[in-house]
């Protein structure tokens, strides 16, 4: 096995003195993860950190063996993030969900879109929104999406309002009302692809997805949640 690709890198371990345990998370073939042998010195440290755009060149003689791995910086995107704190820990949830719930070796196909608007719009005002985004897009890439194209009590389109954190389905504002507290709020802003919701659709999206992703995706496959990740609606209030 021997290909080419770039990506941003979501993982690193380092392994004995100089070389490291790489994780990318890269646009065509997803989740590599290999060994960079050597590759710590003083020159290529600023290289190595989360976040960063690298290209690799990856290979490995049998199939079944740890890829190797050579990279090269392409874009230092970690600087966009090292002086806010709040940024520093978005993109450790990114890395963390990325790392965990991302295949190895598999197309990302359109979803890559939304990480690249991750990286490449992080430092406009909005640049959350684009967060939020990956990880509504998240949920539908991982087959759990939810369904919010009617509402599940009584299949009408209009007045869609709010999400049954139960069925993942949309609610309409009259079969909702008598349990609106127990619902989420219907995600408008992503579904009309709007890029500057208000302060209190941001909480409820990242409300919403860090629910399903803990109960549909980490704990029916036995994982730990991202420590990094919970509560990350806080720091919108």
């Amino acid at each position: 096995m021997n290909f080419n690709d770039e990506g941003y890198i979501i993982n690193l371990r380092k392994h004995g003195e100089k070389s490291l345990i790489l994780t990318v998370l890269t646009r065509h073939h997803g989740k590599v993860t290999g060994y960079a042998k050597n590759c710590l010195s003083k020159k290529n440290l600023s290289t190595y950190q989360l976040g960063n755009l690298i290209s690799i060149d990856a290979y490995a003689r049998v199939d079944d063996n740890m890829l190797s791995i050579k990279s090269e910086l392409i874009s230092p995107c970690a600087v966009n993030f090292l002086t806010d704190s709040t940024k520093l820990r978005v993109l450790s949830s990114f890395c963390a969900l990325s790392n965990t719930c991302m295949p190895e070796l598999e197309d990302l196909e359109r979803f890559y879109y939304y990480v690249e608007s991750f990286f490449n719009l992080i430092n406009e005002d909005n640049w959350l929104t684009h967060y939020s985004y990956f990880e509504f897009h998240l949920l539908d890439f991982l087959g759990i999406g939810l369904d919010l194209s009617e509402c599940s009590a009584t299949g009408t389109t209009e007045n869609l309002t709010y999400v049954s954190p139960k069925s993942g389905k949309a609610v309409c504002a009259q079969a909702g009302e008598a349990y609106k507290d127990r619902l989420y709020k219907y995600p408008h802003f992503i579904i009309n692809q709007e890029y500057h919701p208000s302060n209190a659709e941001l909480v409820n999206l990242l409300q919403m997805t860090e629910f399903f992703l803990y109960k549909n995706f980490f704990v029916a496959h036995g994982l730990k949640f991202p420590k990094c990740r919970v509560n990350l609606a806080e720091i919108v209030k």
